[in-house]
Parts: C-alpha cells; structure tokens; sequence
C-alpha cells in the first residue's frame, strides 16, 4: 500500500513538473456593445433620446438583432421603444427600401410585437408602396413567433391568391417550423408535403425544423430517415440539426449510434460548437463514460480540431470530472496533465474541488499537496476551495496543514483588499 502511494505521488510530481501554463489562452466572453449598455442602464423615458444621440449617421453598422434581444431580456417596454425609434426613423427619411421594411418586420418578431410589425406594413402601404414576398413572410414569421396562426394564414392565403408576390420556399418553411416548435406532427407534415407539392426541394432549413419537431415529438426514427434524405441530397447540417439529433440519441441512451454520428461529423469536418459539447459531457458524465470522453478526445485530434479550446475544455473536465468521482486518481491526475499542456485549465472552482475531494477520499494527502502548489503556481484557488481543505484537513486531523491553509486563505483576502 506504501508502495503504492509513493509510485503515485513520484507520478504525479512528474506530471505537474512537466507541464507549461499559457494564461493567454484562457477563453474570454465577449461584452455588450455600447449602444445595448446605453439603453439597458438610461430610463424608460430617455431611450428615444439615446438613440437620437447615439445614432447620428444612418450609415453606422448597428447589428439590431443582437440589441434588440439583449434590451428585450431586460426590459420589453424599452425594446418596444427602440423598434418605434426605427419606424419613426423610416417615416422621416422616406424610405424606400423595401429591405429595410422587411428588416424591421422580421425584428418585430424577434421580440414578439406582430402589432409593431403591421403598423411597419401599414405605414409602407399608406405611402404607395407595393408589398413583396420578403416582406410577406417577414410579417407572417412575426405573427407566428406570437402564435397567431389565423392572421399568419390569412396572409399565406393572400399570397396564393396573388399574381406579384406568390409563397415562396421560405414561406413554407416559416410554418413548417412553426408547427414543429408546437409539437404538431400532422400540421408540420402537412406544409412539409404541400411544399413539395409547390415545386420546392427541402433544402437546411427545412430539415432543421423537421428533425427539430421529431426530436420534440420523440420521433427519433423519423428524425434519423429526414438527416439520412439531407446528407444524401448533400445539405452539410448546421449546429442546431447536429444538437437535436445529439439529443436524441442521448434520450435514447444510444452510445453506439451516438460514437457513428459523432465519428461521420467529425470525417464530415463539420463543427462541434459549445453547446452541442456541453450536452454530450453531460450526458457521458450522467453515464460515466469515460472510455466514450477518451474517444472524442482521439477524434477531436484525428480531425484537427484538438485547437478548438472550447470544446477541448468541456470534455477534459467532463473527463476529470467522473475520474474524481470514480477516485480513480491515477487517470485523473494524467487527465489534469494532458489538459493543462493543451493550454486550457479548469472550467470552474467545482471541477478544482472535484478533484481535491477525490484526494481526501484516498487520503492521498502528499499527492493533493503537489496538485495545490501547482494550481497556487498557475490559478488562484477560490475562497470555497480553501474552505473545503480547512474542513477535510481537520476531519483528518493534519493540524499543520490547516495551519498552512489559513495563512494561505489571510493572504487571499488580502490581495482581494
């Protein structure tokens, strides 16, 4: 037994030696623009007057969806401001633009105003100007967004009727996807069928609402036969399409299929983005399959994505993560090792505390000692990190080491100071 603990404590002494810790790779999340901070923080009462300063040039590059949707989560009243400011500011100018209408249609949506979106109509049509079929099914994508289906087909029905502005392969999918968010199988074939009908090929987005409603429905054979018609037609999936049929095979426990789908993405050089990781972690965590985390890792590499750090940070601390838990210490310490070279480090104070209780549990006390001084060398440990090692070190009744751990914590609160 003695034996063993030195082997494993010269092991991990070689490990946390060899490894070289570059910070400036650490992930950093984006900040809001400064127009979205201005609106969020002025009151209710001045956003119109914000804009008006803010926004002097009606050339300036302004991504409004992504505004819109930040002041939205905030405040819904101040969003309403801002899409008013912007029909406002199209009456004033005499825009003639019909993509600009369209535009504004469609962000009345995003936020779920269809009342917002027919006054933009409406205002359009009162200075002579002619509805197209983009501005169409920008009006009928905001009253589906509210679920307002009698108004979204009295508009489908006008432009079947007509001879200038006829539904185009965008206005079936529109309710197609509808349906499919509402969970009505029947409605979403039906539109599904009746675009064909029309004369228009599926094409992306019309599989990703059909595998979305699928996935939904718990259809996951029908999800499978729709992504099986999308490859074979040559239609490279997108993210979304990738984490629904994700989510599938995790609900259907199906690891095997799950390591093909993963293995044909990979070879298909398609991406693995944050949120499909995050889901595929969680379920190989909630299973502990570690051997399955193991692969991806292999294939990552194999597909020259081993420099998505993102992706890479999920899964090895996904990976370490059940190590811990399984007190498989052997595998976790060279799991940290490998981690660490790749230039990424812990994900959260959790995943450190993880690993600290797994060394308690061993009572593998000098080898939670080489791990400590590493993180001190290259991250500061949390104030819940050096309450847990007060609270396993006294269990333990290693009265020196609980000593060492206050010095280190005043230290802490000092430089926090």
């Amino acid at each position: 037994m003695v034996l063993k603990q030195l082997r494993g404590l010269s092991s991990a002494k070689r490990l946390y030696k060899t490894i070289i810790y570059n910070p400036s790779r650490t992930i950093i999340c984006s900040t809001s623009t400064h127009l979205t901070q201005r609106l969020i923080q002025e009151p209710i009462s001045r956003i119109k007057t914000t804009l008006d300063s803010e926004i002097t040039n009606k050339n300036i590059q302004i991504s409004w969806d992504s505004i819109l949707t930040s002041v939205n989560h905030h405040s819904p009243p101040k969003a309403q401001l801002v899409l008013e400011w912007r029909l406002e500011k199209l009456l004033t100018q005499n825009e003639k633009n019909d993509n600009m209408h369209s535009d504004l249609i469609s962000l009345c949506g995003k936020i779920h105003s269809p009342q917002t979106a027919m006054r933009v109509f409406t205002s359009m049509e009162s200075r002579g100007r002619k509805p197209s079929s983009n501005i169409l099914n920008a009006l009928i994508s905001a009253h589906l967004s509210s679920n307002n289906l009698v108004t979204a087909l009295s508009i489908y029905e006008t432009m079947q009727n007509s001879e200038d502005y006829k539904p185009t392969a965008h206005t079936y999918n529109l309710f197609i996807s509808a349906f499919a968010n509402l969970r009505n199988d029947k409605a979403m074939l039906a539109w599904y069928s009746t675009k064909i009908a029309s004369g228009f090929l599926a094409d992306l987005d019309t599989y990703e609402a059909l595998i979305l409603g699928c996935i939904k429905l718990k259809r996951f054979e029908d999800a499978e036969r729709f992504y099986g018609e999308m490859t074979v037609a040559g239609i490279k999936p997108n993210e979304l399409i990738l984490h629904n049929l994700l989510v599938g095979f995790c609900e259907q426990k199906e690891s095997v299929k799950l390591r093909a789908f993963l293995k044909d993405t990979l070879e298909n050089k398609s991406m693995i983005g944050g949120y499909l990781a995050e889901k595929l972690v969680g379920f190989y965590c909630d299973l502990e399959l570690v051997d399955e985390m193991e692969w991806v890792l292999v294939e990552l590499s194999e597909a020259g994505h081993n420099q998505d750090l993102d992706i890479v940070s999920q899964i090895y601390n996904g990976l370490i993560r059940v190590y811990a838990k399984l007190d498989r210490l052997d595998d976790m310490e060279y799991s940290v090792g490998r981690m660490l070279k790749q230039g990424v480090s812990f994900r959260s104070d959790k995943d450190v505390e993880n690993v600290i209780c797994s060394y308690f549990r061993q009572g593998a006390y000098d080898r939670l000692d080489v791990f400590l001084e590493f993180m001190k060398g290259s991250c500061m440990l949390a104030r819940s990190s050096y309450e847990l090692l007060l609270d396993g070190y006294r269990i333990a009744g290693l009265g020196e080491k609980v000593d060492l751990v206050i010095e280190d914590l005043e230290i802490l609160e000092k430089d926090l100071k």
